[in-house]
């Protein structure tokens, strides 16, 4: 198993920055390997996570607000406590109908997320 310099053991929130990621959205990469990978994503209420895929297998825990979350063809609304699983190459996206914090979890790791780090 890779791992790279940037894997932590523990995670402490108030040590990484937020990355500003669109109008009403930003991001921490709270930690990963080159298999697995956990960011929190914060949306202010009417933030857009847009449409898009990836190869990756995702779970997304919703830590806080509510989330209109489309998947493939479908779309369900969304509230703190409950989650969704996105499989590879499925496009999906989210509106935040209420604001609050995200918890995704991907495999592998998304390089495209530390490129420019």
């Amino acid at each position: 198993m890779g791992t790279t310099e940037t894997t932590k053991v523990f995670i402490e929130n108030k040590e990484i920055p937020w990355e500003q990621m669109a109008e009403g959205v930003k991001r921490k990469i709270m930690s990963y390997d080159d298999n697995l990978m956990v960011v929190k994503v914060e949306f202010e209420k009417g933030g857009i996570g847009t449409l898009h895929q990836n190869y990756h297998s995702q779970i997304t825990h919703i830590e806080s607000g509510v989330f209109e979350v489309e998947i493939g063809e479908e779309k369900k609304v969304l509230s703190a406590g409950d989650g969704f699983y996105i499989p590879p190459n499925t496009i999906h996206g989210a509106v935040c109908q209420e604001a609050g914090v995200l918890i995704d979890v991907f495999s592998p790791m998304r390089e495209d997320f530390i490129k420019d780090k």
